[in-house]
């Protein structure tokens, strides 16, 4: 039974009890405690209630409501920014495109509901103490939800820089007048939070805690906080105490890992948590094709799809196997499984087509379908139901980013890459069965560098980690300062009229921006600024 697999009037009482309290913002989160709710004066009295209490930290909101750096919509929206894609209605597009403003709603969401699920778990550390209870799963909880509130500081460090670090239930007032901490203490409170949390975590779940933190989770978190500072060594350590747990698999079946079937798979470590009828998300009507009875609202651009090695192990622009006139041929099956392709790609029967001169209600040109791909990554085979009401989870972490990372961190440090080395990490990713890509023998750090960051952007394209990737490398305005492109139209684009094309014949879409000096961080909302003048806007916002 999946955990929050739990009667929604519990949360929803539940959630009048996180609004009591105060956070960076004036919204309504500040609204009067509702009569007809539970209250934090008659709510916390034993362990059943801590229980229930732990699980509206989880709490994120299903269906459409959801905003935050943990649900499937706006995880997928960090990679479309990143320049892997775009949306018909442009919501993602515009953080990227030289258009952001503090004024931007998508942002702005990503920052009220990321701080509205930190209130959650602060209004849990604040009173979980007053309960009578077994002091080993309470020291469990505790472990448990700070290192929840960790992994949102760590997002919100990574897009805003200082912001305000908040670590208990605040007033009105305090609330409006708190000013940004250094993104350098941030970092520093969620490395110690997690070190301390992981030692309290259990190293295992059962299938009914399916969801909940483990020490692997904590120590993965870790990772990224100490990757972003740059601190390899310490990162390296990090990641072999994960890889030395011996929990983790890679799975043979990449495609069939973000079905709902494998949402018990060892190789995930973390995934926010859905149950169809009860606790669902939408993801599946915005990702299928229209053929399928979707919205083909997202589409991924021709730049993803060129980062796809050929069967052979060398790019497209040094493989004998790569032929122009045939682009998506003798390629790494991972762009199949992750991009659907006009003619080559199926889905539940049915062919995707994408062609502009078929009547394919996929075809290019139409009000969504502007670069003639669409996401095949998360399109559930074994799925039946409403489009509207999915409850497969959706994976934050694997363990092919342990594996992955611990080999970048290890060479950046200048520690001997060795074959022994690539072949339990980097060759384990690519050798699942369903990919068996050639190993990888390259231990120059120059090329073995791009070979990491390549196979880091195919493996987890559209999981929503590839933003965090370039900023770390400070390759972002290399990769979004750019014209934009789809599907192949032609092989004569010289000739070709129907739509504007490129010098090899693939559909000129969107272009973006990258400012640097300003565009690595995320604009504070203007909605904040104006109730608390003691938070200062990013430089060029």
């Amino acid at each position: 039974m999946k955990i929050l697999n739990i009667k929604r009037t519990v949360l929803a009482s539940l959630g009048a009890i996180i609004l009591n309290g105060a956070t960076v913002s004036c919204s309504d989160i500040f609204d009067k405690q509702p009569l007809d709710k539970v209250s934090d004066q008659t709510f916390w009295k034993n362990e059943k209630d801590a229980i229930m209490a732990w699980t509206a930290c989880y709490n994120h909101g299903s269906g459409w409501v959801s905003n935050t750096f943990w649900a499937p919509r706006t995880m997928l929206w960090l990679d479309l920014m990143a320049g892997f894609g775009g949306e018909g209605e442009g919501r993602p597009d515009g953080v990227t495109d030289g258009s952001l403003t503090s004024s931007y709603w998508v942002t702005n969401e990503y920052w009220s509901q990321t701080y509205k699920t930190i209130v959650t778990c602060n209004n849990f550390l604040d009173h979980i103490d007053d309960i009578d209870m077994d002091t080993t799963i309470k020291k469990r909880m505790i472990a448990d939800v700070r290192t929840l509130r960790a992994y949102h500081y760590f997002y919100l460090a990574t897009f805003w820089g200082d912001v305000p670090l908040v670590t208990t239930v605040l007033s009105m007032e305090e609330a409006n007048s708190v000013s940004r901490t250094p993104v350098n203490e941030v970092w520093s409170f969620v490395e110690n939070e997690l070190k301390e949390s992981a030692l309290s975590l259990p190293v295992t779940l059962p299938d009914s805690e399916l969801g909940k933190m483990t020490q692997g989770t904590a120590y993965a978190i870790l990772g990224r906080v100490l990757m972003g500072q740059k601190k390899w060594a310490d990162a390296a350590s990090i990641y072999k105490k994960i890889i030395d747990s011996d929990v983790y698999i890679i799975e043979p079946d990449f495609q069939k890992l973000f079905w709902e079937q494998s949402e018990y798979s060892k190789e995930i470590l973390l995934a926010s948590q859905y149950v169809e009828n009860d606790f669902y998300h939408v993801l599946p009507q915005y990702l299928y094709p229209q053929a399928n009875g979707g919205w083909h609202s997202y589409n991924p651009y021709n730049e993803l799809v060129k980062r796809f090695e050929c069967i052979d192990g060398e790019t497209i622009e040094e493989s004998p196997l790569y032929d122009e006139d045939n682009p998506y041929d003798n390629r790494d099956p991972r762009l199949l499984y992750t991009v659907m392709v006009n003619g080559k790609s199926s889905f539940q029967g049915k062919v995707f087509i994408s062609d502009p001169f078929s009547d394919s209600p996929d075809r290019f040109g139409r009000y969504a379908v502007w670069t003639g791909y669409c996401i095949a990554k998360f399109l559930d085979g074994g799925f039946e139901g409403n489009l509207m009401n999915y409850g497969g989870n959706f994976t934050l972490i694997r363990y092919p980013e342990i594996l992955l990372s611990y080999l970048e961190a290890k060479m950046e440090a200048g520690d001997v890459i060795t074959q022994s080395l690539l072949n339990e990490t980097i060759n384990k990713v690519r050798g699942r069965a369903s990919v068996n890509m050639p190993a990888v023998t390259e231990t120059n750090v120059d090329a073995l560098r791009n070979i990491i960051r390549r196979e880091r952007t195919v493996e987890f394209a559209f999981e929503g980690l590839h933003y965090y990737d370039i900023l770390r490398w400070g390759t972002a305005s290399e990769e979004l300062n750019r014209q934009f492109t789809g599907m192949k139209l032609t092989t004569d684009p010289e000739n070709y009229t129907a739509s504007a094309v490129d010098e090899n014949g693939y559909a000129i879409c969107s272009r973006r921006v990258f400012t640097p000096g300003k565009s690595e961080l995320w604009p504070i909302p203007l909605s904040e600024i104006q109730l608390n003048p003691n938070l200062v806007q990013n430089p060029g916002y």
